[in-house]
């Protein structure tokens, strides 16, 4: 008995340490989430757009907006345009808050020691506001003081867009729809074409009078279809239970959904042709969904992360996914106010699927 386990042993160690694919998941792999997770995963919020807003366009005011630069929690940039432009600016993601410096600051923070001054942060990402505002009351704060030497002199007036009671679960629900979508489409696309090539269905499928195309789209097309039915299911869930909004369009969003499948159906195809066992499948799928779920900026601003892994964040289709549909649910966003992200997910997708619609061609041929 004490024989044939032990023989048993060395026998699983032998196959695999022969399995290179095998032995390259069990040791690369890990190293590789470690590396991912030690420069994503970081909890604080710096380099925040700001908008700046100087009615005023005084010394003080310059002043001000200068100090807001400290500790690199705000990224300043001067908008001469009306006030009118800012929601227009959080749409396309081209800020995050929007700093109002009334015409009479300089004056009246001489004349009365008081003066009132507007802060508007995009709530669609309640926790980035909530701290941000923090931010900006101690930087105004410290500035008035230096200035007056008087406590309270600025009264900082908030205001929050598209989430105003600052719910985090409307911004944590439809980035786990988005994760959803990716991880069940990858895996499953994966593992379905390898479980076939495992048990040789798939070699007496090819000698069949179907084509490549028409088997490959057998293949995945219901996997996108589930996809589909699994991302309204869970928005239903997250409308009805958790009464998030829906300000949008759906049909859009489906249509974009689409866009974003070709990137996820792609990365499983391309999946199934690099491995030859369903394991080794569900690990490599496995370690994109969680490179894409770090990288996305659903738990960590991309701003945050070192600057090299903010080129890397380019290459996951999730970052683009996230923006739409945070953008279509909570802002109402429409093509033109997305087309930052609808083009690098296009191109994306095209070049994935293609590639991977080449290489499954010269597997099976």
């Amino acid at each position: 008995m004490l024989r044939a386990f032990i023989g048993l042993v060395k026998k699983e160690f032998i196959q695999v340490v022969r399995d290179r694919n095998m032995m390259r998941i069990i040791f690369l792999m890990p190293v590789l989430q470690l590396l991912i997770f030690g420069y994503v995963a970081n909890t604080e919020v710096k380099l925040i757009d700001l908008d700046v807003y100087d009615y005023d366009n005084s010394s003080r005011s310059r002043e001000l907006a200068r100090a807001m630069r400290a500790g690199d929690y705000f990224v300043p940039q001067y908008t001469h345009g009306s006030v009118d432009d800012i929601e227009r600016r959080f749409m396309n993601s081209s800020a995050e808050m929007a700093l109002i410096i009334p015409e009479d600051f300089s004056e009246e923070l001489t004349r009365t020691g008081r003066v009132t001054i507007g802060l508007v942060a995009d709530g669609t990402n309640s926790n980035n506001a909530g701290i941000g505002m923090g931010y900006a009351g101690r930087i105004t704060g410290r500035f008035a003081r230096e200035i007056t030497g008087a406590e309270m002199p600025i009264d900082l007036r908030y205001r929050l867009l598209y989430n105003p009671e600052a719910e985090s679960v409307y911004f944590m629900v439809p980035g786990l729809v988005a994760a959803l979508l990716t991880m069940v489409t990858v895996m499953l696309t994966s593992m379905a074409i390898v479980r076939e090539r495992e048990s040789g269905t798939l070699e007496q499928l090819m000698v069949t009078p179907i084509s490549t195309p028409a088997l490959l789209l057998g293949k995945i097309v219901p996997f996108a279809i589930l996809g589909l039915v699994e991302m309204t299911l869970a928005l239903t869930f997250g409308i009805l239970w958790f009464g998030i909004p829906f300000a949008g369009s759906f049909p859009l969003l489906l249509l974009l959904s689409g866009l974003f499948l070709l990137t996820t159906l792609g990365v499983g195809l391309f999946i199934s042709t690099v491995t030859s066992t369903q394991q080794q499948a569900m690990f490599f799928a496995w370690f994109f969904f969680i490179f894409a779920l770090l990288t996305s900026g659903l738990f960590t601003p991309i701003a945050n992360m070192p600057e090299w892994m903010q080129y890397l964040t380019w290459l996951n289709p999730m970052r683009f996914f996230l923006s739409i549909v945070r953008g279509i649910m909570m802002k109402a966003a429409g093509p033109g106010d997305l087309l930052a992200e609808i083009y690098p997910l296009a191109v994306f997708g095209l070049v994935v699927f293609g590639f991977s619609t080449l290489r499954f061609s010269k597997r099976v041929t």
